[in-house]
């Protein structure tokens, strides 16, 4: 019998997290004309290669937003920086899959519901509540250099709790 080898999922907030504002924290460059209209969010300065190195050590990377905004929409604004997500979570998707199954109202996000092992997001009430609904949160907002730094070192614990 072949055992399938456990893939270390991890996931990010969009507003506040990966898509931040240049007055309060540093950017990646805005996307040329005219695509910087389009597409009027800022990436958090590192995001691509914080993306990458996740990849590359072998985790899915997922987006898991209560925002409205379009898969497809996602998507398009992330390949311009050249990344690809595993998996994207939405409100709507959230809403289908997560909340119209259950009777009572349940957090914004539930990592565990998609196999996420770590879910990084900047709001209080989804990282405080992340043990009470079985999952791991790591909380990020203000401007940090070190923010990727942080990210990957909180990885390699959580890999290590769950022997992934």
């Amino acid at each position: 019998m072949t055992k399938t080898a456990k893939v270390m999922r991890v996931s990010f907030d969009l507003d506040e997290v990966l898509f931040v504002s240049p007055e309060t924290h540093k950017t990646e460059p805005a996307l040329p004309f005219p695509l910087r209209n389009l597409f009027q969010e800022r990436l958090r300065l590192g995001t691509p290669e914080l993306i990458w190195d996740l990849q590359a050590q072998g985790c899915e990377v997922w987006v898991y937003t209560s925002s409205f905004r379009s898969e497809r929409y996602i998507k398009a604004l992330f390949r311009l920086y050249g990344v690809k997500f595993n998996g994207i979570i939405n409100g709507y998707r959230h809403q289908k899959e997560v909340q119209s199954h259950s009777s009572t109202i349940l957090p914004q996000k539930m990592p565990n519901r998609y196999r996420i092992s770590l879910h990084i997001d900047d709001e209080d009430v989804i990282c405080s509540s992340a043990g009470q609904y079985g999952f791991r949160a790591y909380q990020l907002n203000a401007q940090d250099d070190d923010w990727a730094a942080k990210i990957l070192k909180r990885v390699e614990e959580v890999r290590q709790i769950e022997g992934i």
